[in-house]
């Protein structure tokens, strides 16, 4: 299903056809690597979840024995309407500030995607152009968020073998305990935490907001809580998540706001984020909440709260290393080991 030349849908209901129409994992290639598994020289399961994920990842490449060298990491940066309410304990300036960081190198998704060989990316979303207020209006336009969501379908390299899509975004959070809230229910305040560190008094703007959002702009699908309550940001690394599934490239989510962006599309379609693993739970109260909804168990669980594509960065390691052991690893058979 996946080209080098497959242009992003151009309207939310040819988003949604595309979404039914998903391709799988390679069950030959599943079976393949399940076999091979058997065979390494270890005693069944030893090597814990590195097992599953292996598979996991053998199923999406189409071979029984992957090989994981050239991932890519996306950062995408956006600024938010809400951000004016004080949901933030950092001015939206800090947004350009460091996208300029990034591009520089000096950033911790700059040391981490060059320590584990990943390629990185970094595209800044209309920085002088906020979002609207979500309490006030749709955050984005269905155009406005179309053309967020092909910045990150177009981002995604073909040849990539792993994405991990990271954002920057003052005031995001509050937009994805927005979408959270939306899409999951419960109360607002389930699902705001103190993102980049409000005092009690931004965590309670945070939650009015969320509760106003939220009860302005109920309805809808994925798609459409998306544009009324996301960011440009979150809008692209959705399309990139998207893309990756059409070229079956396996991605590492990373924390709260990656993990929101994903369940706008795990709410077109239960299954769309069979291609994604939870990299790890970070220490925003409500990512334990929304990766169960998703069905994720995380791989890690190291107190992050970053963002930037950071934990899901750091995972690529965890899956390199389970990978080498899955391809590298001798056989019984060829070790001359006997297998019991």
């Amino acid at each position: 299903m996946g080209t080098e030349t497959m242009q992003a849908p151009s309207t939310f209901d040819a988003y949604r056809r595309l979404t039914a129409e998903l391709p799988g994992p390679d069950a030959g290639a599943v079976a393949a690597a399940q076999e091979r598994n058997a065979q390494l020289t270890k005693p069944p399961a030893a090597l814990g979840r590195l097992e599953g994920l292996a598979q996991w990842y053998a199923g999406w490449r189409g071979t029984g024995r992957p090989v994981l060298d050239r991932p890519q990491v996306v950062v995408f940066a956006g600024n938010h309407g809400v951000a004016a309410r004080g949901v933030s304990a950092f001015p939206p300036e800090v947004t350009v500030q460091m996208v300029a960081n990034f591009r520089a190198g000096g950033a911790a998704i700059n040391q981490l995607s060059e320590t584990f060989g990943a390629r990185m990316d970094v595209h800044a979303l209309e920085l002088d152009r906020p979002t609207a207020d979500f309490t006030e209006a749709p955050a984005m336009s269905e155009d406005e968020c179309l053309a967020a969501l092909a910045t990150g379908w177009d981002a995604v390299d073909p040849q990539a073998d792993l994405l991990v899509t990271g954002e920057m975004g003052i005031g995001n959070t509050t937009s994805a305990a927005a979408i959270a809230n939306a899409l999951f229910g419960g109360a607002a305040a389930d699902w705001v935490g103190r993102g980049t560190g409000v005092d009690a008094g931004g965590l309670d703007r945070k939650t009015a907001v969320v509760e106003a959002g939220v009860a302005r702009h109920s309805g809808g699908d994925g798609l459409d809580t998306l544009a009324r309550l996301g960011g440009r940001e979150i809008a692209a690394m959705a399309g990139a998540i998207l893309r990756a599934r059409t070229e079956r490239i396996p991605v590492l989510l990373d924390g709260f706001i990656c993990c929101a962006a994903a369940a706008c599309l795990h709410a077109l379609r239960a299954d769309a984020l069979d291609h994604c693993a939870a990299a790890h739970v970070s220490a925003e109260s409500a990512h334990p909440a929304m990766l169960e909804r998703l069905g994720l168990d995380p791989l890690l669980s190291l107190g992050l709260r970053l963002g930037e594509g950071s934990g899901a960065a750091l995972a690529i390691g965890i899956l390199k290393g389970a990978i080498a052991c899955h391809s590298g690893m001798a056989t019984f058979a060829e070790a001359g080991v006997s297998d019991g």
